[in-house]
Protein backbone atom coordinates (compact mmCIF):
# COMPACT_ATOMS: atom_id res chain seq x y z
CA UNK A 1 0.00 0.00 0.00
CA UNK A 2 1.39 3.55 -0.67
CA UNK A 3 1.20 5.60 2.54
CA UNK A 4 2.82 8.81 3.54
CA UNK A 5 5.75 7.70 4.24
CA UNK A 6 6.26 6.64 0.35
CA UNK A 7 4.84 9.84 -0.87
CA UNK A 8 7.85 11.49 1.15
CA UNK A 9 10.33 9.21 -0.55
CA UNK A 10 9.33 10.00 -3.74
CA UNK A 11 9.45 13.81 -3.33
CA UNK A 12 13.09 13.08 -1.93
CA UNK A 13 13.82 11.15 -4.85
CA UNK A 14 12.39 13.47 -7.28
CA UNK A 15 13.50 16.88 -6.37
CA UNK A 16 16.66 15.90 -4.28
CA UNK A 17 18.50 12.62 -5.48
CA UNK A 18 17.66 12.44 -9.18
CA UNK A 19 18.87 16.11 -9.79
CA UNK A 20 21.67 15.69 -8.77
CA UNK A 21 22.53 12.50 -9.67
CA UNK A 22 22.07 14.08 -13.10
CA UNK A 23 24.34 16.82 -11.95
CA UNK A 24 27.04 14.46 -11.41
CA UNK A 25 26.36 12.80 -14.51
CA UNK A 26 26.56 16.24 -16.68
CA UNK A 27 29.42 17.22 -14.66
CA UNK A 28 31.50 13.69 -15.98
CA UNK A 29 31.38 15.62 -18.86
CA UNK A 30 32.62 18.48 -17.86
CA UNK A 31 35.27 17.35 -16.11
CA UNK A 32 36.53 14.89 -18.80
CA UNK A 33 36.34 17.78 -21.34
CA UNK A 34 38.59 20.19 -18.75
CA UNK A 35 41.36 17.38 -18.78
CA UNK A 36 41.17 17.66 -22.83
CA UNK A 37 41.52 21.37 -22.87
CA UNK A 38 37.96 22.64 -23.86
CA UNK A 39 36.72 25.96 -25.10
CA UNK A 40 33.53 27.54 -23.37
CA UNK A 41 32.07 25.07 -21.70
CA UNK A 42 28.77 25.93 -20.30
CA UNK A 43 27.05 23.99 -17.30
CA UNK A 44 23.34 24.58 -17.82
CA UNK A 45 21.03 23.70 -14.63
CA UNK A 46 17.17 23.84 -14.76
CA UNK A 47 15.26 25.11 -17.64
CA UNK A 48 13.05 27.80 -18.96
CA UNK A 49 14.98 31.37 -18.53
CA UNK A 50 18.03 32.55 -16.83
CA UNK A 51 18.14 33.72 -13.10
CA UNK A 52 21.69 34.04 -13.26
CA UNK A 53 25.03 32.96 -15.16
CA UNK A 54 28.36 32.43 -12.98
CA UNK A 55 31.57 31.30 -15.19
CA UNK A 56 30.66 28.47 -16.28
CA UNK A 57 27.32 27.62 -14.73
CA UNK A 58 23.75 28.92 -16.09
CA UNK A 59 21.31 28.86 -13.12
CA UNK A 60 17.71 28.97 -15.41
CA UNK A 61 14.29 29.25 -13.44
CA UNK A 62 12.62 25.75 -12.92
CA UNK A 63 14.30 23.55 -10.95
CA UNK A 64 13.96 19.75 -11.62
CA UNK A 65 15.68 16.77 -13.42
CA UNK A 66 16.79 19.39 -16.71
CA UNK A 67 20.90 19.57 -16.42
CA UNK A 68 22.85 19.66 -19.34
CA UNK A 69 26.43 20.39 -20.59
CA UNK A 70 27.82 21.65 -23.71
CA UNK A 71 30.94 23.15 -25.62
CA UNK A 72 32.42 24.31 -28.46
CA UNK A 73 35.67 22.29 -29.25
CA UNK A 74 38.38 20.26 -27.26
CA UNK A 75 42.00 21.38 -28.04
CA UNK A 76 42.90 17.59 -27.78
CA UNK A 77 40.54 15.67 -30.59
CA UNK A 78 40.63 12.11 -31.92
CA UNK A 79 39.30 8.46 -30.58
CA UNK A 80 40.69 8.26 -27.12
CA UNK A 81 39.67 11.95 -26.43
CA UNK A 82 35.77 11.47 -27.87
CA UNK A 83 36.53 7.97 -25.57
CA UNK A 84 36.92 9.86 -22.76
CA UNK A 85 34.65 12.58 -23.05
CA UNK A 86 31.88 9.90 -23.19
CA UNK A 87 32.83 7.60 -20.44
CA UNK A 88 32.92 11.21 -17.90
CA UNK A 89 29.67 10.28 -17.06
CA UNK A 90 29.85 6.67 -16.49
CA UNK A 91 33.34 7.00 -14.27
CA UNK A 92 31.83 9.74 -12.04
CA UNK A 93 28.35 8.30 -11.11
CA UNK A 94 29.96 4.89 -10.87
CA UNK A 95 33.08 6.09 -8.44
CA UNK A 96 30.11 7.79 -6.56
CA UNK A 97 27.91 4.88 -6.02
CA UNK A 98 30.64 2.24 -5.57
CA UNK A 99 32.42 5.04 -2.67
CA UNK A 100 29.02 5.34 -0.96
CA UNK A 101 27.71 1.90 -1.23
CA UNK A 102 31.55 0.52 0.65
CA UNK A 103 30.82 3.66 3.10
CA UNK A 104 26.87 1.84 3.56
CA UNK A 105 28.94 -1.60 3.99
CA UNK A 106 31.37 -0.60 6.35
CA UNK A 107 28.59 0.93 8.64
CA UNK A 108 29.01 4.68 8.00
CA UNK A 109 26.38 6.99 6.79
CA UNK A 110 24.13 3.89 8.91
CA UNK A 111 21.68 7.36 9.85
CA UNK A 112 20.42 8.42 6.28
CA UNK A 113 21.03 4.90 5.41
CA UNK A 114 17.93 4.66 3.48
CA UNK A 115 18.30 8.33 1.55
CA UNK A 116 21.88 6.98 0.41
CA UNK A 117 20.23 3.10 -0.56
CA UNK A 118 18.38 5.09 -3.02
CA UNK A 119 20.92 7.46 -4.07
CA UNK A 120 23.39 4.07 -5.21
CA UNK A 121 20.02 2.52 -7.06
CA UNK A 122 19.34 6.13 -9.12
CA UNK A 123 23.54 6.11 -9.61
CA UNK A 124 23.35 2.62 -10.63
CA UNK A 125 20.64 3.38 -12.53
CA UNK A 126 22.02 5.62 -14.87
CA UNK A 127 25.37 3.73 -15.17
CA UNK A 128 23.42 1.01 -16.76
CA UNK A 129 21.72 2.91 -19.04
CA UNK A 130 24.78 5.13 -19.85
CA UNK A 131 27.16 1.70 -20.48
CA UNK A 132 24.79 -0.70 -22.29
CA UNK A 133 25.01 0.52 -25.96
CA UNK A 134 21.58 1.31 -27.43
CA UNK A 135 19.26 4.41 -28.83
CA UNK A 136 17.25 6.48 -27.16
CA UNK A 137 13.82 7.19 -27.74
CA UNK A 138 14.71 10.18 -30.10
CA UNK A 139 17.12 7.85 -32.34
CA UNK A 140 19.90 9.40 -30.30
CA UNK A 141 23.17 7.06 -29.11
CA UNK A 142 23.76 6.75 -26.17
CA UNK A 143 27.19 7.32 -24.23
CA UNK A 144 28.12 3.39 -24.14
CA UNK A 145 27.17 3.25 -28.33
CA UNK A 146 29.03 6.13 -28.98
CA UNK A 147 31.96 4.81 -27.14
CA UNK A 148 31.36 1.42 -29.11
CA UNK A 149 31.28 3.17 -32.30
CA UNK A 150 34.55 5.33 -31.39
CA UNK A 151 36.16 2.04 -30.58
CA UNK A 152 35.45 -0.20 -33.32
CA UNK A 153 34.90 2.14 -36.44
CA UNK A 154 36.44 5.27 -35.34
CA UNK A 155 33.67 7.68 -35.85
CA UNK A 156 29.48 7.68 -34.79
CA UNK A 157 27.65 5.15 -37.08
CA UNK A 158 23.76 6.37 -36.24
CA UNK A 159 23.45 8.99 -39.38
CA UNK A 160 21.88 11.55 -36.77
CA UNK A 161 22.63 15.08 -38.00
CA UNK A 162 22.41 16.33 -34.22
CA UNK A 163 25.53 16.62 -32.21
CA UNK A 164 25.43 14.67 -29.07
CA UNK A 165 26.48 17.74 -26.79
CA UNK A 166 25.20 20.71 -28.37
CA UNK A 167 27.66 23.77 -29.08
CA UNK A 168 27.48 26.57 -26.11
CA UNK A 169 27.38 29.28 -28.41
CA UNK A 170 24.75 27.82 -30.78
CA UNK A 171 22.50 27.37 -27.88
CA UNK A 172 23.58 30.57 -26.31
CA UNK A 173 22.41 31.94 -29.57
CA UNK A 174 19.45 30.35 -29.79
CA UNK A 175 18.61 31.19 -26.30
CA UNK A 176 19.15 34.75 -27.32
CA UNK A 177 16.66 34.21 -29.83
CA UNK A 178 13.74 32.77 -27.88
CA UNK A 179 14.51 35.79 -25.14
CA UNK A 180 13.60 38.25 -27.64
CA UNK A 181 10.41 36.26 -28.69
CA UNK A 182 9.44 35.76 -25.40
CA UNK A 183 10.18 40.11 -25.11
CA UNK A 184 7.95 40.62 -27.86
CA UNK A 185 5.20 38.39 -26.67
CA UNK A 186 5.11 40.33 -23.45
CA UNK A 187 5.34 43.77 -25.36
CA UNK A 188 2.24 42.46 -27.44
CA UNK A 189 0.35 41.84 -24.13
CA UNK A 190 1.33 44.55 -22.44
CA UNK A 191 0.02 46.48 -25.86
CA UNK A 192 -3.20 44.43 -25.86
CA UNK A 193 -3.71 45.22 -22.38
CA UNK A 194 -3.20 48.80 -22.45
CA UNK A 195 -5.14 48.93 -25.67
CA UNK A 196 -7.69 47.30 -23.81
CA UNK A 197 -7.83 49.87 -20.64
CA UNK A 198 -7.72 52.69 -23.41
CA UNK A 199 -11.25 51.39 -25.11
CA UNK A 200 -12.59 50.70 -21.53
CA UNK A 201 -11.54 53.99 -20.54
CA UNK A 202 -13.66 55.49 -23.61
CA UNK A 203 -16.00 53.39 -22.73
CA UNK A 204 -16.35 54.27 -19.47
CA UNK A 205 -16.42 57.88 -20.72
CA UNK A 206 -19.01 57.42 -23.02
CA UNK A 207 -21.12 55.94 -20.69
CA UNK A 208 -20.75 58.61 -18.58
CA UNK A 209 -21.39 61.02 -21.06
CA UNK A 210 -24.25 59.34 -22.03
CA UNK A 211 -25.68 59.23 -18.35
CA UNK A 212 -24.64 63.05 -18.15
CA UNK A 213 -26.89 64.16 -21.28
CA UNK A 214 -29.72 61.68 -20.13
CA UNK A 215 -29.34 63.52 -17.01
CA UNK A 216 -29.53 66.80 -18.60
CA UNK A 217 -32.61 65.95 -20.97
CA UNK A 218 -34.43 64.76 -17.36
CA UNK A 219 -33.76 68.11 -15.90
CA UNK A 220 -34.62 70.09 -19.11
CA UNK A 221 -37.68 68.03 -19.14
CA UNK A 222 -38.32 68.96 -15.10
CA UNK A 223 -37.83 72.29 -16.02
CA UNK A 224 -40.69 72.10 -18.72
CA UNK A 225 -43.07 70.45 -17.01
CA UNK A 226 -42.41 73.13 -14.10
CA UNK A 227 -43.00 76.21 -16.94
CA UNK A 228 -45.99 74.46 -18.26
CA UNK A 229 -46.96 73.85 -14.96
CA UNK A 230 -46.67 77.86 -13.85
CA UNK A 231 -48.11 78.84 -17.08
CA UNK A 232 -51.31 76.69 -16.24
CA UNK A 233 -51.54 78.24 -12.75
CA UNK A 234 -51.06 81.72 -14.45
CA UNK A 235 -53.70 80.97 -16.92
CA UNK A 236 -56.08 79.71 -14.14
CA UNK A 237 -55.21 82.38 -11.95
CA UNK A 238 -56.30 84.76 -15.04
CA UNK A 239 -59.06 83.00 -15.57
CA UNK A 240 -60.69 83.12 -11.91
CA UNK A 241 -60.11 86.87 -12.04
CA UNK A 242 -62.00 87.20 -15.22
CA UNK A 243 -64.52 85.52 -14.05
CA UNK A 244 -68.00 87.48 -13.26
CA UNK A 245 -68.76 87.94 -10.22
Amino acid sequence: MFGLADLVSLIISAFIILPVVVFLRESGYLIMSLILGVKNPRMTIGSGTRIIKIGMFDIRKYYHLYSWYSYDSLKREGKFAYVSLYAGPILVNLVVAVTINAMLANGMLEEYATFWDRFVFYAFYYVLFDIVPMKTANGMPNNGLIIYDMLRHGKRTDYNNEPFLPSTSEVEDQYQEEVEKIEEVKEHQKDQVEEEQENSNISKTEEQQRKEKIEEEKQDNKESLEEIKQQREEQLEKHEDNKPQ
